[in-house]
C-alpha cells in the first residue's frame, strides 16, 4: 500500500525541467493569450443564451459571478503551485507531489478526460458555426458529413470537426512558439467580435427584458453556475506551459489570474447585453450572439460574430489539445504510460507524437461520438483536479525545499479551504448519470494504473 503514495521530490523534479529538451520561450502576455484562448469559446458562443433559457433568466450573470468566483479561489491555488514547482503535467504534478502516486494517476486521468472531451465537444461546437457560415454563403456541405454516427439521422461522420482538430494537432506538432503566434492573431479576432457584439448590442438593450430577474429562483442561478463552470475551463491549461515559460515564478501566476479575469468581465457584460436584447425565454438557440444580433436587423454584425465563433472556437481546441499533450508527455516521463508519448522531436523541441496519438483520439470522438450529454463529464473532471490542487496548498506551504519567492495564495489556508468546498459545492449539483459516467471512467483508469503503470513508474526503478 505504501507504494501508491510514493511521492516525488522537488528537487527531482526542477531538474527534469532543464533537461526535458521543451523550449522555454514563452512570456506573461503569450499565457494570459493562451488563458483567454482555452476560455472565451463555447461558454461565450452558446452557454449563455441556453442556460439563462432554461436555469438562470437575466440573473445568468449571477451564475457567471459564482462560476468565476470559485475559479479564481482555484486559480490562485494553481498559480502558487505553478511558480513554486514550474513543471509540465499541472495538477497531475501536483498531486503527485503532496498526496502521491496513485491520487496523481486518478487526477491526471480525470484530466485527459476533460481535455479531451472539451477539445471533441468544442470541436463539434466550431463545426455546426462552420456549416451555418457556409450556408450563409450558398456552399452546402452533404448532411451525411456533418454529424455524428447515427445512420437513422443520416449523418455518418462529423467532417469539419475531424478536419479542425487534425489540422490544429499539426499545428501544434510544429511547436510551441508557433502555435502561440497563431493563437495571438485568434484570440485578438474573437475579442475584437465580442466587443464589437457589445458596443453595438447595448445600444438595442430594453431593461424590461430583465423582468423577472430570477425566474428560477436562487437554485436556478446555482445550478446555472455548475452549467456555465464549463465556460471558464481552460486557464488551468496555462499551468501546462510551465516548461515552455520564461521566468515561470512571475509569468504563470499573471497569465492564470490575468486570463481568468479578462474572460469574467467578457462574460458578465455579454450576458447582460443578450438578455436585455431578447427575453431570456427566447435565447435556447445554438448560436444565440448572433440570434439576437439578428433580431434587431444587424445582419452584416451576425455575419462576423458567426466568423468570430468559428475563429474563437479554434483557439480553444488548440489549447485544450495542447494541455492534453503535454499532460500526456508529463505522465509517460513518469512511467505511467508507455514512453513513446514522452519523446521529443529535436526539430520541433515538442513531442511530436504523443500530440498526434492525442489528436486522433479526440478527432475520432468529435467525428462519431454525439457528445452533448457529455459536457457535464468535463466539469466533473475539472473540478476533482481544481479540489486536489486546492487542498494540496496546505501541504505544499509545509515542505521546505519550495525556492523561496513566488506567488502566494492569499489569507492562507482560508482560500484554499473555501476553494476546496465551493468546488465540492458544484460537483453536488452534477447529475446522477455525471457521477455513473465518471466512476466508470475511474474504474478503467485504475485497471490500466495496475496492470501497466504501477511496475513501471520511475519511482521504483
Amino acid at each position: 500500500m505504501s507504494n501508491l503514495f510514493r511521492k516525488k521530490q522537488i528537487g527531482d523534479l526542477l531538474n527534469k525541467r532543464e533537461g526535458s529538451g521543451l523550449k522555454q520561450s514563452l512570456g506573461a502576455f503569450d499565457l494570459i493569450m493562451l488563458g483567454v484562448g482555452a476560455i472565451v469559446g463555447t461558454g461565450i458562443f452558446i452557454l449563455p443564451g441556453t442556460v439563462a433559457a432554461t436555469h438562470s433568466g437575466p440573473a445568468i450573470v449571477f451564475s457567471f459571478i459564482i462560476a468565476a468566483f470559485v475559479c479564481a479561489l482555484a486559480g490562485m491555488c494553481y498559480s502558487e503551485f505553478s511558480s513554486a514547482i514550474p513543471v509540465t503535467g499541472s495538477a497531475y504534478t501536483y498531486g503527485y507531489i503532496v498526496f502521491g502516486e496513485i491520487i496523481a494517476w486518478l487526477v491526471g486521468w480525470a484530466l485527459v478526460l476533460e481535455y479531451g472531451l472539451a477539445s471533441a465537444s468544442v470541436a463539434t461546437g466550431w463545426s455546426s458555426y462552420l456549416i451555418s457560415l457556409l450556408e450563409g454563403l450558398n456552399i452546402t456541405i452533404p448532411h451525411s458529413l456533418s454529424g455524428p454516427f447515427d445512420p437513422a439521422g443520416g449523418t455518418y461522420i462529423n467532417l469539419p470537426a475531424v478536419l479542425i482538430v487534425l489540422a490544429i494537432s499539426y499545428l501544434l506538432s510544429r511547436g510551441m512558439q508557433e502555435s502561440a503566434k497563431i493563437n495571438k492573431i485568434m484570440v485578438f479576432v474573437k475579442v475584437g467580435v465580442i466587443l464589437l457584439f457589445i458596443v453595438v448590442g447595448v445600444f438595442y438593450v430594453k431593461p424590461d427584458n430583465w423582468q423577472p430577474f430570477m425566474p428560477f429562483g436562487f437554485d436556478g442561478v446555482l445550478a446555472g453556475a455548475a452549467l456555465v463552470f464549463f465556460a471558464f475551463l481552460g486557464f488551468d491549461a496555462v499551468s501546462a506551459a510551465a516548461e515552455e515559460v520564461k521566468n515561470p515564478q512571475r509569468n504563470l501566476p499573471i497569465g492564470i489570474i490575468g486570463s481568468l479575469l479578462v474572460c469574467s468581465l467578457l462574460y458578465i457584460t455579454i450576458s447582460l447585453v443578450m438578455t436585455g436584447i431578447a427575453p431570456y425565454t427566447d435565447l435556447n438557440v445554438s448560436n444565440p450572439v448572433s440570434f439576437v444580433i439578428q433580431l434587431v436587423g444587424q445582419d452584416w454584425i451576425a455575419g462576423v460574430i458567426s466568423l468570430g465563433a468559428v475563429t474563437g472556437m479554434m483557439t480553444v481546441i488548440l489549447v485544450m489539445l495542447y494541455g492534453g499533450s503535454r499532460l500526456l508527455f508529463a505522465i509517460a516521463r513518469d512511467g505511467l504510460l508507455p514512453k513513446v508519448l514522452y519523446k521529443v522531436n529535436p526539430k520541433s523541441q515538442s513531442p511530436v507524437f504523443n500530440t498526434w496519438i492525442f489528436g486522433v483520439a479526440v478527432a475520432f470522438c468529435a467525428g462519431f461520438i454525439p457528445l452533448s450529454k457529455l459536457a457535464e463529464l468535463v466539469n466533473m473532471g475539472t473540478l476533482i483536479a481544481f479540489m486536489i490542487v486546492s487542498i494540496g496548498i496546505l501541504f505544499l506551504r509545509k515542505n521546505k525545499d519550495i525556492p523561496a519567492g513566488g506567488f502566494k495564495v492569499p489569507l492562507f489556508p482560508v482560500l484554499p479551504i473555501l476553494s476546496f468546498f465551493a468546488c465540492l459545492f458544484l460537483i453536488t449539483q452534477l447529475s446522477v448519470d455525471t457521477w455513473i459516467a465518471c466512476g466508470i471512467w475511474f474504474v478503467i483508469g485504475l485497471i490500466f494504473y495496475f496492470i501497466y503503470g504501477r511496475k513501471n513508474s520511475k519511482l521504483i526503478h
